[in-house]
């Protein structure tokens, strides 16, 4: 697509094959954006393109809807992350609700033939180790190979002690259970390849325990996220990396590749709508009209 579409929090950057979010980093953003920093998201990765009115009044809300399974921050997040931190929220000014209905018809255009399906593999990266961060009963340490977890006098149970502090290697775990601090008995465990977890997190040596002020989600989630992405890439019986680190597929076509003439006049009805509201010049207006009128 080739174009920018600049929002509240986060700018979209469009590409033939993927779409960058850049979050911003000021005080009113939330702070898991300011650690994600930029994401670059596969149109393939994605299922459905959403526009709807903003939670605020004068504002509307452009979503994209990811494929279950695509990205290992919602993974790990499973459902937990509020509205406002959702990474995969564009919220425009009212004013801009057209060219928001562009966009969206845009990328809906462009989404993968799997888009209904979830993914089989991680499309979006998660953040790079090392990563740590400290919750109520000790400190987390991953370095991308292996967990780490040092246990704090102060608040670690009678059972962690005396298991002592702990480090697990990837090709020991099957997965991440993350449960938000902000709900009741938050916590991030490690789910370990044949093993049954005890009942409580604060019992568990292969969990850590959230509370006020520890294991917050911009610390605890990308956290969680990276160990996910680790975990689902390496092979279980070997204990070999079979999959490589989330990128960007080149999977979908160029625009040149599409020569419906319903969908050119689609799309040229809607370059003349944001010309008419003055969102384009008439040079773009030109300029991007002749661009699909080429593709006939």
């Amino acid at each position: 697509m080739g174009d920018v579409l600049a929002g509240i929090h986060s700018t979209w950057e469009f590409d033939t094959d993927s779409v960058l979010i850049r979050f911003e980093r000021g005080i009113r953003t939330p702070k898991l954006f300011h650690v994600l920093g930029e994401r670059r998201i596969p149109y393939e990765a994605l299922s459905d393109v959403e526009l709807a009115p903003g939670g605020k009044r004068g504002t509307v809300v452009l979503r994209a809807v990811p494929r279950a399974g695509a990205d290992p921050l919602l993974e790990a997040a499973a459902g937990q992350l509020k509205e406002g931190s959702d990474p995969y929220r564009l919220v425009l000014p009212a004013e801009r609700e057209t060219l928001a209905d562009y966009y969206a018809t845009e990328l809906r255009s462009v989404l993968g033939p799997d888009a209904d399906k979830p993914a089989e593999r991680h499309m979006v990266g998660a953040p790079s180790p090392p990563l740590s961060f400290k919750a109520y009963d000790g400190k987390a340490t991953f370095d991308g190979s292996a967990v780490s977890f040092r246990w704090f006098w102060t608040g670690a149970s009678s059972a962690k002690w005396k298991a002592g502090d702990q480090n697990f290697s990837v090709a020991e775990l099957e997965g991440v259970e993350w449960r938000s601090p902000e709900a009741l008995n938050g916590h991030l465990r490690l789910r370990l390849r044949g093993v049954e977890a005890p009942g409580e997190a604060d019992q568990d040596p292969a969990s850590v325990v959230f509370g006020l002020g520890y294991g917050l989600v911009y610390e605890s989630l990308p956290f969680a996220a990276a160990v996910l992405e680790a975990v689902r890439a390496v092979d279980p019986a070997s204990g070999a990396e079979v999959t490589p680190p989330a990128a960007p597929q080149a999977a979908m076509p160029a625009r040149s590749d599409r020569s419906d003439p319903a969908d050119i006049a689609d799309r040229i009805r809607h370059l003349g709508e944001l010309h008419d509201a003055g969102l384009l010049t008439d040079d773009e207006f030109s300029d991007k009209k002749a661009e699909l009128l080429a593709e006939l």
